[in-house]
């Protein structure tokens, strides 16, 4: 039970994972300038940031309710962690950011805030290969 929990948890934060890196892609390579989509797609990366930090904080719960402790991590597989977490951070807090005000920024503030998210995305991504392999 404990592994099919685990791959239903998994599903999830790969969905996650794709949508903040392909909301970003999006918004800077194929609906640039268009606003609305733009403010869309921001609210989007949001609900996805937010899910990977949901979805990474379930499989230390899942540890947790199976074995009585958190998952042992160390070394390089911690540091790995606490950038994926930074980058749910920062993802969740500028995607935010951009859809309260997205309409009132410039063309390249926006450009700007859609390369960071890109590049927060593709960060956790390389992370999570660390943790998992260094766990």
């Amino acid at each position: 039970m404990q592994n099919f929990v685990y791959a239903l948890i998994q599903v999830i934060h790969n969905f996650g994972a794709a949508t903040v890196v392909g909301t970003a892609a999006s918004a800077l390579w194929l609906v640039r300038g268009d606003v609305a989509v733009q403010h869309r797609l921001a609210l989007l990366a949001a609900a996805a940031w937010a899910i990977q930090a949901a979805s990474g904080a379930l499989f230390g719960i899942t540890t947790f309710y199976f074995e009585g402790h958190l998952p042992d991590i160390h070394g390089i597989a911690v540091d790995a962690l606490l950038i994926k977490i930074s980058c749910a951070v920062a993802g969740f807090i500028l995607a935010v950011i951009y859809a309260k005000s997205d309409s009132g920024w410039a063309k390249d503030k926006q450009l700007l805030i859609w390369r960071a998210l890109l590049t927060l995305g593709v960060v956790a991504l390389g992370s999570a290969a660390f943790l998992r392999w260094f766990s």
